[in-house]
């Protein structure tokens, strides 16, 4: 990795992107979307002050944990300009985040837990199928592709003895 030295206060977005990890072209998107700044020089070159490598690794943390941009953004927005995020700003916002997250992950779970269901069995009658939308509820009051809330176990049905009854 390459060192910068100390008496350097202001980084090149080459030398930014080699210190930090992250290519010249998100760079410039971070610089775009507000999580990072820079000021021009008289040649219209972009400098970035230190703290921008703080910055940018806050930012490339927060979204490896799944947090959107815009939220990122409004977190580095109530640090003081010229402020890098330290330990501190790090455990407060993640502890902010951490709800989201959790419920983000029990979406996961039930999306993993219920992936096969109906069309599992081959039937590919969602709009019909008495598991997932049984009298085809979701189509009367939503538009478009949802997950089902809960999983329902379906009312018996005097078919389901059959071989070929779908989605058993």
């Amino acid at each position: 990795m390459p060192q910068i030295p100390e008496k350097i206060h202001e980084l090149t977005v080459g030398q930014l992107s080699a210190r930090s990890g992250a290519a010249v072209s998100a760079l410039h998107f971070y610089e775009a979307k507000g999580l990072i700044s820079s000021r021009r020089t008289s040649g219209n070159q972009r400098r970035y002050g230190r703290d921008a490598l703080r910055r940018v690794a806050f930012v490339r943390a927060a979204q490896r944990v799944g947090i959107p941009l815009a939220t990122i953004r409004d977190a580095l927005a109530e640090l003081p300009e010229e402020r890098t995020p330290n330990r501190d700003d790090w455990a407060r916002l993640s502890q902010a985040w951490r709800s989201e997250l959790d419920e983000r992950i029990k979406q996961l779970g039930r999306l993993r837990d219920h992936l096969t269901d109906c069309i599992g069995c081959g039937c590919l009658s969602l709009e019909t199928c008495v598991l997932s939308n049984p009298d085809d509820v979701f189509g009367d009051r939503l538009t478009g592709s949802r997950l089902m809330p809960e999983h329902r176990v379906p009312k018996e049905r005097p078919d389901a003895d059959r071989p070929d009854a779908c989605c058993r």
